[in-house]
């Protein structure tokens, strides 16, 4: 394949494929003041429109790489790109770019989009791109079959940069193949009051165990809800520190209870039961014993009388008494 790097005006380029790129400002930025110091190191990569009449006479070049390059010389308000044009068919650049995407790390959307122009724009099967980007047909697969389970409006959030790769593959994906109502009112619900990914871990994990009446409400307002578990962490962290180590106790013992009640009530649906469950349920007698002989040991003993509680007069840290002469032995 003939390769020539040229200098070309920014708007001789078509961005034919920049609704499958991942807009990240918080990189164009870092690469703005990259090149503005440096200048362009790394050049875009583009092929003739029509590669059969020849670059001479092209009048634009369709951009395959370096979109965020692009973006970033717009911001600084250049006029000229340096591009590595390559004489081929657009098929065999698109494949060339995913192939050279284990040097250059593409986001695993930016991998499926591309995949998509590949096998539905340019007719190639499944196991023809996979052999020429040097990957295995389940590769291809997957990353297809992750667009084929997300919303159109989620798609266009990651491109758009207002949700991240992992909230669209971890969330939204599978809630939007459970319930895709409810995907649908979370993503309108986030494009006016977004969530950071930490936040929207949060919010799943309760989603997930959450009833449906609780679900519901939590779709249509998810700031809401993270504004509540906040208050919620907030007023037992102040409980937890009011009650002490004493009140952690208690509370522990509490759940343990709780639990114990939930397993006697399944254990009419166990019979017969199994081997393992008698050796844990021996395990936790014979533990739970230990406790409770612990917890009477400590509420019988006064820490004053305890030598190991008597402290010395010339360190800070308890010390055990020594053995000494009485007062009226020295006297």
């Amino acid at each position: 394949m003939e390769v020539r790097r040229l200098q070309l005006d920014l708007h001789r380029l078509e961005l034919r494929f920049a609704s499958v790129r991942v807009v990240d400002p918080r990189i164009i930025e870092r690469m703005a003041r990259s090149i503005e110091q440096g200048g362009q190191i790394v050049p875009c990569i583009a092929v003739p429109a029509c590669p059969a009449k020849g670059l001479e006479a092209a009048e634009s070049l369709v951009l395959v790489d370096g979109y965020r390059r692009v973006a970033a010389l717009r911001r600084l308000g250049r006029d000229t790109v340096v591009v590595e044009c390559w004489l081929c068919g657009l098929a065999e650049a698109l494949l060339g770019v995913l192939a050279r995407g284990q040097n250059r790390r593409f986001a695993v959307l930016e991998e499926a989009l591309l995949l998509r122009q590949l096998t539905q724009g340019q007719g190639l099967s499944q196991h023809e791109v996979a052999r020429r980007c040097g990957r295995d047909h389940s590769w291809v697969t997957r990353r297809l079959q992750l667009l084929s389970a997300l919303p159109d409006a989620a798609l266009a959030a990651v491109r758009d940069g207002q949700l991240s790769s992992w909230a669209a593959i971890r969330v939204i994906a599978p809630l939007a193949r459970a319930t895709s109502a409810h995907a649908d009112q979370l993503l309108s619900a986030l494009s006016s009051a977004p969530l950071s990914t930490r936040q929207l871990r949060q919010w799943f994990e309760h989603y997930q165990e959450a009833s449906h009446a609780v679900r519901q409400r939590m779709v249509n307002d998810p700031k809401l809800f993270i504004r509540a578990a906040q208050e919620s962490a907030e007023q037992r962290a102040s409980r937890d520190l009011r009650d002490g180590p004493e009140g952690a106790c208690v509370n522990d013992l509490q759940r343990i209870n709780v639990l114990i009640r939930n397993v006697s009530r399944r254990l009419p649906k166990l019979c017969p039961l199994s081997e393992d469950l008698l050796t844990v349920a021996t395990l936790v007698h014979t533990n739970f014993e230990i406790l409770y002989g612990d917890i009477k040991r400590y509420a019988n003993q006064d820490p004053q009388r305890d030598p190991r509680y008597c402290e010395n007069s010339q360190s800070p840290r308890p010390q055990p008494e020594q053995d000494q002469s009485s007062a009226q032995a020295v006297a």
